[in-house]
């Protein structure tokens, strides 16, 4: 019988065009006491991996469940690309909601809150890097070198996302995104960033992308007690 991990991959692969229909992926082994380590009551496991099948995600090898957290710290990120954590928003995961996504201006500073997300319920959950035009300084379409106070100042990165879209595509909204619509709407139907190389440090999950953009990953998951 194929894991549900195996069936959640396959129909993502379908929605995402990534793998073909008749394709089945291969069966997951859970390899978490390998990368995973105990501290402060939590097991912290690096078991992540990327199926060669499906080349730009980033996926738990055991199913995120509630209480959970997940931490996801951009290490570099280009100025026009976005780290995105989606959960799938239909059984098949035919459409995808976004839990959280994260930018070049999201990386360093001591407050970390932003790159641990509680998981407040079960589900399938992933990882993936997007590239979209990039707008630094655009101010959409007006002059904002020049002193008006009714001047709009949209600001160097996309901040606003239709919340449900197919898995893999993240679709910006809001005035920057109008102003820059056909753009847009060609770096919308791209296909996401691929990983290059992954690797575990201890219990960290490490993922760079093609174009040095590097990530590191880890999933904290209470311990039962004795």
């Amino acid at each position: 019988m194929k894991s549900a991990c195996t069936l959640w991959l396959g129909s993502l692969a379908l929605a995402s065009l990534v793998a073909s229909a008749q394709t089945t992926l291969p069966a997951v082994k859970v390899t978490a006491p390998e990368y995973s380590s105990q501290h402060g009551g939590y097991l912290i496991s690096g078991d992540f991996k990327v199926d060669p099948r499906m080349p730009s995600v980033v996926f738990p090898a055991q199913a995120l469940v509630k209480d959970d957290i997940l931490s996801i710290e951009p290490i570099h990120l280009q100025d026009d690309e976005y780290l995105v954590l989606q959960e799938c928003a239909t059984a098949d995961c035919h459409e995808a909601s976004i839990v959280r996504f994260w930018n070049s201006n999201d990386i360093g500073g001591d407050d970390t809150r932003r790159n641990r997300v509680w998981i407040t319920h079960e589900n399938k959950y992933f990882i993936w890097l997007k590239r979209l035009p990039e707008v630094s300084g655009a101010s959409c379409g007006q002059d904002w070198l020049r002193f008006e106070p009714d001047t709009t100042k949209c600001g160097g990165h996309f901040t606003s996302f239709q919340q449900i879209s197919p898995p893999l595509v993240l679709i910006p909204n809001g005035d920057l995104a109008a102003y820059h619509q056909d753009a847009v709407q060609k770096a919308v139907g791209a296909d996401p960033v691929k990983v290059a190389q992954q690797t575990h440090e201890g219990s960290t999950y490490v993922v760079t992308y093609e174009g040095g953009s590097m990530v590191r990953i880890r999933r904290m998951h209470a311990a039962r007690a004795n």
